[in-house]
């Protein structure tokens, strides 16, 4: 069997993906019948402990991401009714700083890394930073998949680089991301999908929120199906986090439904579900006073 027949394997595994026009219906169907009935304050409170809370400027410094990590031990022990942020999301080089400022209980240090946002650069440059966030106190990395490699379809080095990435990972979760705005279509984010998972992805992850389209509802569809399917074939679990433009307690609800309702309960814990985010935090706890 030879390489290309090889990944040509793993894609008929799934089903054909249905066009955008469909996968639009679908969502919105499942939205209309389901977002009502889970925008409550309990919901809210479960998704104040599945976010990411993240900070990844130009403008970062030491301080500015100190100030950060104290907002989430603040909050710690303040509101027995609801968890702490699921992590705190950086670039590598503030990692340390999250690991000396971080006294809150079960919040994950997350770190980009591996050329972030665009994966442009060296494998060995990828590798590297990886494992130096890792070294650094990094639980979790999210990485970009390398879309030249996939829009050429050279799924080889591309499936290569984000197995020798997950090595370096050393036990820390791999997040990988598609960058589904750039994708575009539904079959790309269902074969990119695919192909992140069979090269050691943790958790499938939509967007960057840099450059180009973030987060949609159609796109995380196609990412949920993907997940429901590889479980049914294999038994293992993916999680999915979703990231790029999601602000608003009603943005983060619709997307809950859609992985409640096609993945099942058990993907609403933080060890399966994500949102990565920077203004969510303030919306929910404005919601939950109003």
């Amino acid at each position: 069997m030879n390489e290309q027949s090889k990944y040509q394997k793993a894609f008929e595994q799934f089903e054909i993906t249905p066009s955008n026009e469909l996968i639009t219906k679908k969502v919105d169907e499942i939205i209309q019948k389901q977002f009502k009935a889970n925008f409550t304050t309990k919901v809210l409170k479960e998704i104040y402990g599945f976010i990411d809370l993240t900070s990844l400027t130009t403008l970062d410094t030491r301080e500015s991401i100190w100030k950060l990590v104290n907002r989430v031990n603040d909050f710690e022990g303040s509101r027995p009714d609801m968890p702490n942020v699921a992590a705190i999301c950086t670039y590598p080089l503030f990692v340390d700083t999250v690991k000396q400022a971080l006294t809150a209980q079960e919040v994950k240090i997350a770190s980009v890394a591996g050329g972030f946002p665009a994966s442009q650069t060296f494998v060995e440059v990828k590798i590297a930073e990886t494992a130096m966030a890792v070294m650094q106190g990094a639980d979790e990395i999210d990485i970009v998949m390398n879309l030249g490699y996939f829009m050429e379809e050279n799924y080889d080095d591309l499936s290569e680089e984000i197995q020798e990435i997950k090595e370096s990972c050393r036990g820390a979760i791999l997040k990988v991301i598609l960058e589904t705005g750039a994708l575009a279509t539904a079959e790309n984010i269902q074969r990119a999908s695919i192909l992140a998972i069979y090269s050691g992805a943790d958790f499938l992850k939509t967007s960057t929120g840099k450059g180009y389209p973030g987060a949609t509802l159609e796109a995380a569809y196609t990412i949920c199906q993907v997940i429901k399917q590889y479980y049914a074939i294999t038994g293992n679990q993916i999680g999915i986090k979703i990231a790029g433009g999601v602000r608003t307690a009603e943005d983060a609800v619709k997307y809950y439904v859609l992985v409640k309702e096609i993945l099942g309960e058990e993907w609403l814990s933080p060890t399966l579900f994500r949102i990565g985010a920077s203004n969510l935090v303030s919306d929910i706890e404005k919601r939950l006073t109003e």
